[in-house]
């Protein structure tokens, strides 16, 4: 089933014995892994040779934003440990997505559009536009221009990245949640459930905290999934 999920799970934990014993039981029920920084800098390259070991495809989810050296060296780097995808900032500017296109070897490039914790007020004030709706589309377009591979947007912007992007960049989603359900302390300001999601066009769906507080992580990884294939 893993090749037919479309669930990436974000391993956003500090216990590594809880992430070995949710991913014995729902590895193969998955797309993928998500690392960001909280997994890397805790567990470092044995925690990412231990999935590899498991044989789960890896996104790296490091946002990477410099100058455009600075990220090829940093995509040349990660390239060594054969992710399958790789973030970084659209707003970095088309020569660094370009650059780390023409610079990384199997690594899918994924541009970041807006952080899903963003709400309007803080995208007019950082970014000086009008609406998430407009930012995003400009970000489309950047990712467009440079050929990078896919893009991650939140769930309330799928349908108009899917218009502009005609196919042509993966669409990676996080911001899901399960129904009406709280979780407590979430940042997440822009979110759908996965069947919204998937219906208005996303490819791959990007969870964390659902799963890794579920009492029974396989039934819901099994619940998602067959809302979703």
């Amino acid at each position: 089933m893993a090749l037919k999920s479309k669930i990436i799970l974000a391993l956003d934990s500090n216990n590594f014995s809880k992430i070995q014993n949710i991913l014995s039981k729902i590895s193969n029920e998955i797309y993928g892994v998500k690392i960001g920084y909280q997994f890397f800098f805790n567990f470092g390259t044995i925690g990412h040779k231990y999935l590899q070991n498991r044989k789960l495809k890896i996104f790296f989810d490091f946002k990477l934003h410099d100058i455009p050296n600075t990220v090829i060296m940093g995509i040349k780097a990660l390239d060594k440990l054969n992710p399958a995808m790789v973030t970084v900032h659209i707003s970095g500017g088309e020569k660094m997505l370009s650059l780390a296109r023409k610079n990384r070897k199997k690594t899918k490039i994924i541009g970041v559009s807006a952080l899903t914790s963003l709400d309007e007020k803080n995208i007019s004030l950082i970014y000086n536009r009008s609406s998430t709706k407009k930012l995003v589309e400009d970000m489309v377009k950047i990712a467009l221009k440079s050929k990078i591979d896919g893009i991650v947007c939140s769930p309330k912007e799928i349908k108009f990245v899917k218009n502009i992007s005609k196919d042509k960049l993966i669409i990676i989603t996080p911001g899901i949640r399960l129904g009406k359900k709280l979780i407590k302390n979430d940042d997440q300001k822009r979110v759908l459930t996965p069947k919204e999601a998937i219906k208005l066009g996303a490819d791959l769906l990007v969870i964390g905290r659902p799963i890794l507080n579920s009492k029974n992580p396989k039934k819901l990884v099994k619940f998602i999934n067959d809302q979703t294939i």
